[in-house]
């Protein structure tokens, strides 16, 4: 008995362990930078833009539960093609399941038939099909396509460097982040976590330490963002963001290749088969 409660202890302490800052910020700096060797980062920008404006929006629109399932199905597969890390899949399932899966099974529970299913099941896949297109695009695109692609769409420069300098900026939050945490650590006095009361005082404390270090955070992090503004004025940003000749320059590494062409044209080839056994159906 002393030794199966040993072992759950050492289970659930390595458990915990696994989800340290170090393992937050792995992951999230996986999916945004370590997706280089994918199929879908080697793809053109414009086109996984273009792609992801469809299935972002499309669904939204159609009701029909043959093209739901197939979109759903084909963004399931790109996502496995974009290797994206496990905890950004693991928040991406909460979500679903906190915004529309529950309401399955409690429809279920209280008696419920495929009357009140099939609407439930329709917005779950219209959900899970949007959110897993955003994480494969997003996943496959490093902040420089990202920011051209963006850019060759028309958008100002300015909205297109920020949404990749918020990219760029994401290592340096969760290193600072990190450092605020081992800072409150130091100068702090955890309480014991020995018992069901010992760990819910150990994990009240930890939320008062994430809540007290957000103010410095975002104090540091204006700081060093001050810095970044002035050295990009310096090498005359303001100049090269209105400048044509810089912009011919900066989109002229875009190319659509032989893969994006099967990319698209497999996608819809996918659609239009589920278009067909809908109407057939």
């Amino acid at each position: 008995m002393e030794l199966g409660t040993k072992t759950k202890k050492k289970l659930s302490e390595s458990v915990l362990d696994k989800f340290s800052m170090d393992f937050l910020r792995n992951q999230v700096l996986k999916n945004a930078y370590g997706n280089d060797d994918t199929v879908i980062a080697k793809l053109d920008p414009r086109v996984l833009i273009a792609w992801y404006l469809f299935f972002g929006l499309a669904p939204w629109f159609v009701n029909d539960l043959w093209f739901l399932m197939a979109s759903f199905l084909l963004v399931v597969a790109t996502t496995l093609l974009a290797k994206v890390a496990g905890l950004v899949l693991l928040v991406f399932a909460l979500g679903v399941f906190s915004q529309t899966g529950y309401l399955l099974l409690v429809s279920l529970l209280f008696g419920g038939n495929g009357d009140t299913v099939a609407p439930l099941l329709v917005l779950t896949l219209k959900v899970a099909t949007c959110s897993l297109a955003s994480v494969t695009v997003f996943s496959g695109l490093d902040p420089d396509k990202l920011s051209c692609g963006l850019m060759w769409f028309g958008c100002p420069e300015r909205l297109s460097f920020s949404i990749s300098y918020a990219y760029r900026v994401l290592p340096m939050l969760m290193e600072e982040f990190q450092n605020i945490l081992l800072s409150f650590r130091l100068r702090g006095n955890p309480p014991i976590r020995e018992g069901f009361v010992g760990s819910v005082k150990y994990l009240w404390y930890q939320i008062k330490t994430v809540m007290h270090a957000f103010y410095p955070l975002m104090l540091n992090t204006a700081k060093r963002s001050r810095t970044t503004v002035e050295a990009l004025e310096i090498r005359g940003y303001r100049n090269a963001a209105v400048d044509k000749t810089v912009k011919k320059m900066k989109l002229a590494a875009l190319k659509v290749s032989y893969n994006d062409l099967l990319f698209l044209a497999v996608s819809l080839l996918w659609i239009a088969l589920a278009v067909l056994a809908s109407t057939l159906a």
